[in-house]
């Protein structure tokens, strides 16, 4: 065990690490500047549990019903080695399938007990050998692949629902979503959030082909997006071109600070083990940096955490707020300079002007209200 390793493992405490998926990888990638997630989830810490344990549980996600029934989707689609899913996404894709396809079921090896490792080189394997070259072969799809992706300095192990290979002459990510698509509509935010996920997968795959000396862009930026049709349980695909959102990751990857410089900025001792004392935990969570945003609320499950920490403050009010009042913190301190009551340091010049032109404006407002 490395250095770095051993002192994430000390932070999460006696527990194994929680597993990365595409969703924890959107939400982290979605707010890069927040140094107090991108610790924590680096160590795996258990964060449902910790905000628990902290008195601010966590609000959102998947109810089993929902989950059962995303399992049961899927398996229905995937039925019969995939020969419905093949007819959907080469419709979808407008060709037709050169042949019956080869199916590969990729995550026996997990139910098999193999580890992340043997899952991974099997994985990289089947896909390589897929590539296509124009010869005709047969399509291929490879269901629940292990792909790799560097995030913060760690390799992060990720399950797309299936990958298809040898269909118009790339490799597309299949994604199987259980939210319905009604009158040829699906929930915007949704669509959205499907979309940056898949994105994930695809850059995973992209690396994994160009680690191997083939184009990445074998790997298509379209996205087959398989979803119940109206209220039925008949399957739709849809194609969801996510190239902003893969720029958007991989700029974002980028920006994030390598595990290692992170901590050295961690105090000494810090710890999120969701068996401490709860004070405790709260005062060392208090002691790396968040960068909360209302946004936070539907993706990371600390926001309650974070919100109670930053009342009061400006970048509680959101991002457009705190981009237009750099540099002013608090509150109190915008409606000073609104007032006129502080002029300000030099630096906030701007956000002081601007505050004092929002106050004029609601004034105006209020004074043209009939009585």
């Amino acid at each position: 065990m490395t250095s770095t390793e051993q002192r994430l493992a000390e932070i999460r405490g006696g527990v194994p690490a929680r597993r990365h998926n595409a969703r924890t990888i959107a939400a982290l990638t979605g707010n890069p500047g927040c140094a107090r997630r991108a610790v924590l989830d680096s160590a795996g810490v258990d964060k449902p549990k910790l905000a628990a344990r902290i008195g601010f549980p966590a609000r959102f996600g998947q109810s089993r019903f929902a989950i059962g029934r995303g399992n049961a989707f899927e398996a229905q689609v995937k039925a019969d080695g995939g020969a419905e899913l093949l007819r959907l996404v080469a419709e979808r894709l407008g060709v037709d399938p050169d042949g019956p396809a080869t199916w590969a079921d990729l995550g026996a090896d997990d139910r098999a007990g193999a580890g992340p490792p043997d899952r991974s080189a099997r994985s990289r394997a089947a896909l390589v050998a897929a590539a296509p070259t124009g010869a005709g072969e047969p399509p291929a799809l490879f269901d629940h692949p292990l792909l790799g992706l560097d995030v913060a300095g760690q390799r992060v192990h990720l399950e797309p629902d299936l990958v298809a290979a040898r269909l118009a002459g790339r490799y597309h990510v299949v994604e199987v979503k259980s939210f319905s698509v009604i009158d040829g509509q699906a929930d915007p935010a949704k669509v959205a959030a499907a979309a940056i996920q898949s994105a994930v997968y695809v850059l995973a795959l992209r690396e994994l082909l160009a680690a191997e000396g083939h184009d990445p862009q074998l790997v298509s930026s379209d996205v087959v997006l398989v979803c119940p049709r109206d209220f039925a349980n008949q399957p739709v695909a849809s194609l969801v071109d996510v190239r902003k959102q893969l720029l958007v990751l991989r700029r974002q990857l980028d920006r994030m600070a390598r595990i290692d410089d992170l901590l050295a900025r961690v105090p000494a001792g810090f710890t999120a083990d969701p068996s401490a004392d709860p004070a405790d935990l709260r005062r060392a969570l208090e002691s790396v940096e968040a960068r909360y945003a209302p946004e936070c609320l539907a993706a990371c499950e600390l926001a309650y955490f974070c919100r109670h920490e930053a009342r009061a403050q400006t970048a509680a009010l959101g991002r457009p707020v705190r981009e237009a009042l750099g540099g002013v913190a608090t509150v109190a301190e915008a409606l000073a300079l609104a007032a006129g009551e502080d002029p300000g340091e030099p630096e906030q010049a701007e956000a002081a002007a601007l505050l004092r032109a929002a106050a004029r404006l609601r004034a105006d407002a209020l004074a043209g209200q009939p009585a």
